[in-house]
């Protein structure tokens, strides 16, 4: 991923041309893999949250794979190119989601690939992604994808809840870098494309969400989670909860009073209720900061965030 160190007068300008029109951010760096052979889709139905046997060619979804007590190992994007899965993840639930293939796809017809090394990903993000991208048409349903060629380079586009991420060859990605900013996209710093992500309550695998996280505790069921489908691993405990029990904490925003840092704690009526995960300093929000948080500090709570004397106010997601 670009990493360049961002000040606050670029975080702004690069806040800006994502808002209000296309930003590029490399994200050649998340993990890759696909999935070829005959029991693929069902294969990864019985693996993953989300259905899989419903999707078509040209489309795609968003899972979790969990402990069989429900607890979210990682998380994907996968999408059906016809004649194979393709999936990508966080690259510190690259190596989780590696073994459940290997370990579980035994006896099936599946043949792993791997794709880190091999594919590049560029993320277009902002208002003005399709345009630049050359897939105006393409339809709006996050996660839809299809083949194209941009200035003469073989690419899937897939849209993305931000804009279009462009999957490449990795030998091409610098040539496609090149072609999306001379249409009109602008290299932007990672903390710049994190400040959109939290305020659009995204959570974030490694940062906001670990293998101690059940889907519905950080508000993932409607995104990640089907209750119509047959069994998958941890189903019983994700079901269970969604009909029967009420989570003992959920992913909230936090507005903050000043800036803080993530694994602040966060308390109300003086007991510990959570710590933040994702922070970031909005140029249109001011601070502001993901966190799970225990029941007992709903949205409309005002709590003590960390040592210094910062409080914050517990608010639903997307921030407004």
């Amino acid at each position: 991923m670009l990493c360049a160190v961002a000040t606050t007068d670029t975080l702004a300008t690069d806040y800006r041309m994502l808002t209000e029109m296309c930003g590029l951010l490399d994200c050649s760096e998340r993990g890759k893999l696909a999935l070829s052979g005959g029991d693929a889709k069902s294969f990864l139905q019985g693996q993953v949250s989300n259905e899989v046997e419903g999707l078509t060619d040209g489309e795609g979804c968003y899972a979790a794979f969990l402990t069989p007590k429900g607890k979210m190992l990682g998380d994907l994007r996968l999408l059906d190119a016809g004649d194979e899965l393709l999936l990508d993840t966080e690259r510190p639930a690259l190596q989780e989601l590696f073994n459940m293939i290997r370990r579980f796809s035994i006896g099936y017809d599946v043949v792993l690939h791997k794709r880190t090394v091999e594919r590049g990903l560029l993320a277009l993000i902002g208002p003005d992604a399709a345009t630049v991208a050359g897939v105006a048409d393409l339809p709006v349903k996050e996660h839809s994808h299809r083949v194209a060629e941009l200035a003469g380079i073989p690419v899937r586009v897939v849209r993305s809840d931000v804009g279009i991420d462009l999957l490449c060859d990795s030998g091409a990605t610098d040539e496609l870098r090149r072609a999306v900013v001379e249409r009109g996209a602008a290299p932007v710093a990672e903390a710049a494309a994190e400040i959109v992500r939290v305020e659009r309550g995204r959570p974030r695998y490694g940062v906001d969400l670990d293998d101690t996280v059940i889907p519905q505790e950080a508000g993932l069921n409607e995104r990640a989670v089907s209750f119509t489908k047959g069994c998958y691993v941890g189903q019983e405990t994700v079901a269970r909860l969604y009909y029967r029990g009420k989570p003992n904490r959920h992913l909230w925003g936090i507005r903050l009073s000043a800036p803080a840092q993530t694994g602040d704690q966060v308390s109300c009526d003086g007991r510990v209720v959570g710590a933040l995960a994702s922070v970031a300093e909005s140029p249109s929000r001011g601070p502001i900061a993901l966190a799970l948080v225990r029941r007992e500090a709903p949205p409309g709570s005002t709590v003590a965030v960390g040592p210094a004397g910062t409080t914050g106010e517990v608010v639903e997601l997307p921030f407004s």
